[in-house]
């Protein structure tokens, strides 16, 4: 009897221990936070795979919490698929997405949502497309998981906290919850072992707090500065 591989990643490269990080087998693009990323199949967000990012409540920094791979990947054009609040055309060109590369699709109904994601996923087009939707169902999770499966795109899922109970193909899910400094990230799910220790993420500063006028209105404290960098400090996007 053949002896078995020391490496089971040799038989097939979707295949890994559970006691380990899968091997990546798709490519990723680095979140841009070196402890999310070490945590991350392939160290970054993976590219023609389902995503999912469960929030609090949007607004909580998931665009912050994204910037670093969406600036990376804004060569081609990045679609914000029924986004909760209008986008802030000042503030995207300062987390380093072009306005030229942005673009905003709404949908009256869930079902035309759906259909505006796998006609962007199919075109191949797009370096990014990030979705936010409240209800969807099985089925449409596994369209879309298997329509991004055929790009190089990246698809980010961004539902309620809530959802983390429920079955879902995606091959990376995050529980998302602000925290001082920025965010807490649980890793619901990975291809790889259980992690039931949260990740701090600190994120950059929203433009807001960089304006005193802006302060001044939110009745907010001037963030500290330290060596003339300002530290991270938690706001809505």
């Amino acid at each position: 009897m053949a002896a078995l591989p020391q490496h089971i990643e040799s038989i097939h490269t979707s295949l890994w221990r559970g006691s380990q990080l899968a091997r990546a087998y798709c490519k990723a693009v680095d979140t841009g936070y070196a402890a999310l990323s070490a945590e991350l199949p392939g160290g970054g967000w993976p590219l023609g795979a389902l995503v999912e990012l469960l929030v609090q409540q949007p607004g909580i920094g998931e665009m912050r919490l994204l910037r670093p791979a969406l600036s990376e990947l804004s060569a081609r054009p990045v679609v914000l698929l029924q986004p909760p609040h209008i986008p802030n055309a000042l503030a995207f060109p300062f987390l380093g997405l072009p306005m030229n590369k942005l673009m905003r699709l709404r949908a009256p109904r869930t079902a035309d949502a759906l259909w505006c994601a796998e006609r962007v996923l199919q075109a191949k087009t797009c370096g990014a497309l990030v979705f936010w939707q409240q209800h969807i169902r099985a089925e449409a999770l596994r369209r879309l998981h298997l329509a991004a499966q055929a790009t190089e795109t990246l698809l980010v899922l961004i539902r309620p906290l809530a959802s983390a109970q429920d079955a879902s193909p995606a091959t990376l899910r995050l529980g998302v919850r602000p925290a001082d400094g920025g965010l807490v990230v649980d890793v619901v799910k990975r291809r790889g072992p259980t992690r039931t220790e949260t990740l701090s993420v600190a994120l950059q500063p929203s433009p807001i707090l960089l304006s005193p006028y802006g302060r001044v209105r939110r009745h907010l404290p001037a963030p500290a500065f330290a060596g003339g960098v300002p530290s991270a400090v938690v706001t809505a996007d």
